[in-house]
C-alpha cells in the first residue's frame, strides 16, 4: 500500500497544483449551479460550500501523506498546514483573480486532518494476530 498511496499522491499534488495555481477562480463557471443550490437549501450558503469543498480537497493529502510514509505520520498535519498557507500566500501575491484565504488554510489543514484520520484509523483498526497465533 506504501507505494500505491505515494503514486496517488503524485497524481494529487499534480491535480492540486493545477486547481490552486489556475489564474481564475476554479468555480468561476459553476455560478448558476450554486446559485440553485443556494436557493434551494437557504442554510448551504456559498461561503459554507467553498469551505467543505476546500476541506475535501485536502483529505486525500492526508490519507495519501500517511499511508505512504508510515514512519512520518508526525508530520503529515503541519505538512497540510505549510502546504495551504504556502498556496494561499501564492495566490495573494502571484494571481490577480484568486483570493487568499485563512479559512482556506483553515479547511485545507482540517482536510489533511481528516485524511490522516482515516488512513490513521485503518492502520490502527486492524486486528493484531495474538502471540499464540
Amino acid at each position: 500500500m506504501t507505494r500505491a498511496a505515494r503514486v496517488l499522491l503524485a497524481g494529487y499534488v499534480v491535480v492540486l497544483a493545477l486547481i490552486a495555481f489556475w489564474p481564475t477562480p476554479v468555480d468561476r463557471d459553476a455560478g448558476p449551479i450554486l446559485q440553485a443550490i443556494t436557493s434551494a437549501v437557504p442554510w448551504l450558503t456559498y461561503a459554507r460550500i467553498e469551505f467543505a469543498a476546500n476541506i475535501a480537497l485536502f483529505v486525500p493529502f492526508g490519507w495519501c501523506a500517511a499511508r505512504g510514509w508510515p514512519r512520518w505520520q508526525a508530520y503529515v498535519i503541519p505538512a497540510g498546514l505549510i502546504i495551504s498557507a504556502v498556496i494561499e500566500t501564492a495566490q495573494g501575491v502571484l494571481l490577480a483573480q484568486r483570493t487568499a484565504s485563512v479559512w482556506d488554510v483553515v479547511a485545507n489543514t482540517l482536510g489533511a486532518t481528516a485524511g490522516w484520520l482515516i488512513a490513521r484509523g485503518r492502520v490502527v483498526g486492524r486486528r493484531q494476530p495474538a502471540s499464540g497465533d
